[in-house]
């Protein structure tokens, strides 16, 4: 129930998960972290490698069976004869991405997103309609498979509800904070685990000779020469969008960004598995130490309140308890139970009058006098009668007798 007072209180904490190939293995280490920090987490996204860490977290909620069951499946993603009986005429791909398939079904099923235990989306790149498509139902493999695919290594995924074409989320949004926060969480912990591409390039003049640099590559002696080759300099371009993004990110108010120390590993290196997550737990448990220290866990468990509904907000209008932690069954046991109106004023020389108010509540037939006031009403109650009648109406009592009761009275 904790987490249910958190999203009815508006104070969901989500973390996002970004792509980034086999450093995404840390994704694991910093949950763990997490964990023992005890920072709880209400909805769960993410890119590529994100993507599928992220749904195993959803599915299991526990660092540990996630670690059990991504380690799985990187040690398949060693194997050499699969990748090599997948090859083809590299017309769209070089793979067929049957192998891919079969490892990610493995993994996940025929699991539906809307199975997991936690919220969960995924981010892919829609080349049909040149647009992000956010993933929050449907076919768990098939959506994580299309999150993580590579141009050039394995075809577009055609989705199953429309047939559009998905590729890697990471070309467009590679880490979607901004997605959660869209989705309602008050908080967000994005990991960021992208390679960082080298910036501090060779500048070569206004022409350059493939033979001039294959020349200086060979040269043992020569000066190294920097320059991007055909596959970065495609990389870059397809990405040019999502650095950009990544940039809003990183300085929003609501973003807590973390950046574990990966750079020295390659997207493939999946052998490398227990080092990347030794990296992230490491790091994950330095960052959420301060955290302890400080006061950021405390900010995220401590109920919103914005200044515009503090001044609007009424003296008798029920209000949230002021604790760090939203206890719902305070805030039930403060409503006040709905009571029935009994009229205290119907003695035995008025029970006539007031019965004859329940009778012209109750239809248009109930008698009257010429004045248009009640048979057997004093002009020194009729005030009053008035009164009790409205607050009657307004709170839609029954009669407490027969409308005929009033006559015989």
């Amino acid at each position: 129930f904790s987490r249910l007072a958190r999203v009815l209180t508006g104070n969901t904490i989500a973390l996002v998960l970004g792509g980034g190939g086999a450093r995404g293995c840390s994704h694991i280490g910093v949950l763990k972290a997490l964990e023992e920090a005890g920072v709880p987490v209400d909805l769960v996204g993410g890119t590529s490698i994100g993507s599928f860490i992220g749904a195993l977290y959803a599915e299991e909620r526990s660092a540990s069976r996630t670690k059990q069951r991504a380690r799985e499946w990187a040690k398949s993603m060693t194997s050499v004869l699969e990748p090599v009986l997948d090859l083809t005429y590299p017309v769209t791909s070089m793979f067929t991405g049957s192998a891919f398939n079969r490892s990610i079904h493995r993994v996940f099923q025929d699991k539906q997103i809307e199975d997991l235990w936690l919220p969960y989306f995924n981010v892919t790149t829609d080349i049909t309609a040149s647009a992000m498509r956010v993933h929050k139902d449907g076919s768990l493999w098939r959506y994580v498979r299309a999150s993580m695919t590579l141009s050039g290594y394995l075809p577009p995924l055609c989705d199953p509800k429309d047939g559009h074409l998905l590729m890697d989320g990471g070309y467009i949004n590679n880490l979607p904070a901004d997605i959660a926060r869209s989705m309602g969480a008050k908080t967000v912990i994005a990991i960021d685990v992208g390679s960082q591409d080298e910036t501090d390039l060779s500048t070569y003049g206004d022409s350059l000779s493939g033979w001039w640099l294959l020349w200086k590559r060979l040269n043992p002696w020569a000066d190294k020469i920097k320059v991007p080759d055909m596959a970065e300099i495609q990389s870059r371009l397809a990405y040019v969008s999502c650095v950009r993004q990544l940039e809003v990110v990183k300085s929003s108010s609501y973003c807590e960004y973390l950046r574990p120390p990966i750079d020295c590993f390659k997207t493939m290196d999946f052998g490398k598995f227990d080092q990347i997550y030794d990296v992230g737990y490491q790091y994950g448990k330095a960052v959420f130490g301060g955290w302890s220290r400080g006061d950021i866990i405390e900010k995220m468990l401590t109920d919103r309140r914005s200044a515009d509904l503090n001044e609007s907000r009424r003296a008798d209008v029920l209000a949230f308890p002021s604790s760090g932690f939203t206890d719902l069954a305070e805030i039930v046991s403060r409503i006040e139970p709905p009571t029935s109106y009994v009229s205290d004023g119907c003695a035995d020389g008025e029970e006539s009058d007031c019965l004859t108010e329940y009778e012209e509540d109750a239809g248009p037939d109930c008698s009257r006098d010429e004045g248009g006031s009640p048979e057997g009403a004093s002009p020194s109650t009729a005030s009053e009668m008035e009164e009790e009648k409205s607050l009657l109406r307004h709170r839609r009592c029954l009669p407490l007798d027969p409308p005929g009761s009033a006559a015989e009275a």
